[in-house]
Order: C-alpha cells, then sequence, then structure tokens
C-alpha cells in the first residue's frame, strides 16, 4: 500500500453510475470525509450525478497519483472496475454495498459513516489479492491487453456453435477441447461465474488460476487449478471464431489461430475489510448456507 498511516489525507469517491441512491450516498461520505479535514477527490463519470462544486473531479489516473484511498458506492461490478484502473497504483479500496449480493463490497450504506469512522481509526484489516494479465496474440503480435480481477471468459462467437481450441500451461500441452468456452478466474472469481459452471470456491488467499470448462463436448474435461507462476495459452482453433471477456467490462473478438495468453499480474489488489469481517461469514450469508428450512 501506498500509505501505512490509518490518516488516508486524501480520498477518491467512485459510484455506481447513473444512480440516484449512489449519488446521496456520494454527496454524504464527500461532506462527512471533508468537515474531518480530509482532500475530497470524486471520479469524473461519478461526478455526474454529484453536481458539487466544492469537490475537485479526476479522472482515474489522477486519483491513483493522488489518492491514498478510494471509496466505492455501488455493487460487486463497480468495485472490480475500480479495481482493474487503479491496482497499479496500489491505491486500497473499500466497497460500500448498494447492489445485490455484495461478496467484495461488504460495508452496508446504514452502516457507512460508522465504518468511516472505524477506518479513518485504522480498524480496517488489509487483504491482498490476485490479479490477472492476458494478452491476444495475432501472429505474434499483440492485439489487446486487460487485466481481469474475477475472470477471462472466452465464449462461442455470434454464430452461437461449439468453439474449439488447445490449452498450453507453461508451454506444456494439455488438452484440445470441443465446447461452448473457457472461464480462467482468480480466487476472487470463483464466486462468480465459474460457481455457476461448477466450478470450486478457492479461498482469496491463494493465488494461481482456476479453469472451468463451459458445457465441454468431453464429460472426461473437469476444473484445474494452476499455480502462482502459470502462464496460460488457449489458441483457437483456424475455423472458429470467438470472443473473449474480461470481467464482464471488455471483450476482444478472436480470430482462428489467434492466442489468449494469461498469466498473474504483478499487481494486486489491496480490499479494506470492517471489524469483524469473515470469509467464511461472508460465503454463508450470500450463498445462503445453514439456512433454516422454510415452513410449507
Amino acid at each position: 500500500m501506498k500509505n501505512e498511516s490509518p490518516a488516508f489525507g486524501c480520498v477518491a469517491l467512485i459510484g455506481k453510475y447513473q444512480s440516484a441512491e449512489v449519488a446521496e450516498s456520494l454527496r454524504a461520505l464527500a461532506h462527512w470525509l471533508s468537515e474531518s479535514g480530509r482532500e475530497v477527490l470524486i471520479e469524473q463519470a461519478s461526478a455526474e450525478v454529484l453536481p458539487d462544486d466544492r469537490f475537485e473531479v479526476a479522472d482515474f489516473d489522477t486519483l491513483g497519483r493522488r489518492a491514498k484511498l478510494a471509496v466505492v458506492v455501488g455493487g460487486d461490478g463497480s468495485l472490480i472496475s475500480a479495481a482493474r484502473k487503479l491496482a497499479p497504483h496500489d491505491v486500497p479500496l473499500v466497497g460500500i454495498n448498494q447492489g445485490r449480493l455484495g461478496f467484495l463490497t461488504d460495508v452496508a450504506r446504514s452502516n457507512m459513516l460508522a465504518a468511516m469512522e472505524s477506518l479513518m481509526q485504522g480498524q480496517f484489516r488489509p487483504e491482498r489479492r490476485a490479479l490477472m494479465q492476458a494478452s491476444v496474440l495475432r501472429e505474434e503480435t499483440e492485439v489487446f491487453s486487460a487485466f481481469a480481477f474475477n475472470d477471462v471468459v472466452i465464449s462461442k462467437g455470434d454464430l452461437g456453435r461449439m468453439i474449439e481450441f488447445e490449452m498450453r500451461v507453461n508451454d506444456e500441452f494439455v488438452y484440445s477441447q470441443r465446447s461452448d468456452g473457457l472461464i480462467v478466474s482468480t480466487p476472487t472469481g470463483s464466486t462468480a461465474y465459474s460457481l455457476s459452471a461448477n466450478g470450486p470456491i478457492l479461498h482469496p488467499s491463494l493465488g494461481g488460476m482456476l479453469i472451468v470448462p463451459l458445457c465441454p463436448h468431453a464429460l472426461s474435461s473437469r476444473p484445474i487449478v494452476l499455480g502462482d507462476s502459470a502462464v496460460l495459452k488457449v489458441r483457437l482453433f483456424s475455423r472458429h471464431d470467438a470472443r473473449a471477456h474480461f470481467d464482464g467490462q471488455e471483450h476482444c473478438n478472436l480470430q482462428g489461430d489467434d492466442v489468449l495468453r494469461i498469466e498473474r499480474s504483478p499487481y494486486r489488489v489491496t480490499l479494506l475489510h470492517p471489524p469483524g469481517y469473515s470469509y467464511f461469514s461472508m460465503l454463508r450469508e450470500k450463498l445462503r448456507w445453514s439456512e433454516a428450512p422454510k415452513e410449507v
């Protein structure tokens, strides 16, 4: 982290776009932080719902250079978007949940000011999480690159039929596969799309990547967990087109013989959790484990 002090003298506020509820929370946070003597930066697109000349508006590059903390108001998608853009700057993030499930945004909106008070007193616990970096190679030339905090998904293109590809790990051939696609997930993303495709849940303290086939033609195709240092290469066979999605926020159309290269990024994402946070407690709540049976 850039700043080990709990003071966080400059705080960036980032909100889900075009949301009146988020604007209300951003306004309350901005005024609270300003009154506590901290510099407040409002992310450029978020500022469109918060017309207040008291606070400086800044793009993500400026936020990365100046902010010591980023507070994201919205759902997990909003936090993932901010994490991908701020990871190279090592700005820690805390999420205020105004979405639905909220696996990553673990501060309730109703408790946000009390949580911010605890945070400023240094009572939040930092957690470092893995980030992937991916690139698309076409005739050995990089034509696209992106980070992924949750997952990279290769899916069938507009024709809607199965695609065929080969997979290599550290340049060693693993298999060829016909399927609807492939999910390459971080441990953080193991509770997202990967989970709905019957992938396992990986504790976020782990590194590496999780490989989950999407509706494979061969029933023997199963998820694989790769280590921290693994470099994955997926080559699309020449008679197929496909599409690669990065956290569901960016995409690139793939052509036959394109290679998608995925590895762990040298950057990591720092999340700040409130006092009492427990990963397993979060899973019980979000996935409704051990829920009492409903009366008929």
